[in-house]
């Protein structure tokens, strides 16, 4: 045929039968899905940040860099990430470090040491909603667990969630029992990775277990502990649902946080464009702080190696 009806047809059956085009055929569906929920939502959120919007307007006033600039003089904000900065200070050694000596306690053949990993591993499978309720009935300054166990070693008794002195520091024990699990198992994956030659070598040279760790395990676990490190501060970063359930951002918005503020500001204050800018700014300074780790964390890795 002169019109190369036949020709295309046959081009567009090999496509879709190579494996090429069995592959996007495949992935389809999850990039569609991506696009409406992911592509889609940071364009839009994007054009936001530059309007006067509130959601239900459909002639929002386009107000350029104004909301970016209210960031400036907004002590709300202000406050909002300095509590965001000091629970990620606090959360990603703690639960990086903390998972790493819990990993290597745990990687070893011991009686009963896959019910210690069930055990470790449980928090992370349960749901934020479940964990939250069990560390509202412990954190309870009235008859909380807490305070029983402090008053046993004449400590306390403490206010905890109810306490803007200390309801931050709270949230932080919470969300370590809740995601200490992931990081000692992903350690725990890299550990049993070590090939054992090494580590005999070094007890056959005289190395304590402490020497060892130093200078053979530790250096081995470089790539996963950037990973991890990198991981817990974009999750620290992104702090929302224990705050949600558990304090509002209060008492006195001493747990305010920027995540949350967002969400104040976009669907309880009505302020959207505004909530889109704070959360743009958020975007760009998880962007600029995983880049940062990364440099250094490589160039920490290849000097250890």
């Amino acid at each position: 045929s002169d019109d190369g009806g036949p020709l295309t047809t046959v081009r567009v059956r090999r496509a879709f039968s190579s494996d090429h085009g069995v592959g996007w055929m495949l992935a389809a569906p999850g990039l569609a899905l991506i696009t409406l929920f992911g592509l889609i939502p940071i364009v839009w959120s994007a054009v936001l940040s530059f309007r006067q919007s509130n959601l239900l307007d459909p002639h929002e006033p386009w107000v350029g860099l104004d909301n970016y600039h209210r960031l400036i003089d907004d002590p709300l904000f202000h406050e909002s990430v300095k509590h965001t900065l000091t629970y990620t200070a606090l959360f990603v050694p703690l639960s990086v470090i903390g998972a790493m000596f819990i990993a290597v306690a745990l990687n070893r053949r011991i009686r009963f040491i896959r019910l210690y990993r069930t055990a470790v591993f449980v928090p992370v499978v349960a749901s934020t909603i479940a964990t939250s309720i069990i560390f509202l009935v412990i954190f309870d300054p009235n008859y909380g667990l807490a305070n029983w166990a402090l008053g046993g070693v004449g400590l306390g008794p403490y206010g905890f969630l109810q306490d803007p002195d200390q309801a931050l520091y709270a949230v932080v024990a919470l969300t370590l029992w809740g995601w200490l699990g992931f990081n000692v198992i992903i350690y725990l994956a890299a550990l049993q990775g070590i090939p054992t030659e090494l580590v005999e070598a070094a007890a056959i040279d005289g190395a304590s277990a402490w020497g060892t760790f130093r200078s053979v395990t530790f250096p081995l676990l470089g790539p996963t502990t950037l990973f991890l490190t990198v991981w817990s501060t974009i999750t620290a970063l992104q702090l929302f649902d224990e705050i949600y359930f558990l304090t509002k951002g209060g008492p006195l918005y001493s747990t305010y946080v920027v995540v949350y503020y967002v969400y104040d500001l976009a669907f309880q204050k009505g302020l959207a464009g505004y909530g889109a800018a704070v959360a743009y700014t958020l975007f760009v300074a998880i962007l600029l702080l995983t880049a940062l780790q990364l440099a250094i964390g490589r160039r920490m890795v290849h000097y250890t190696s």
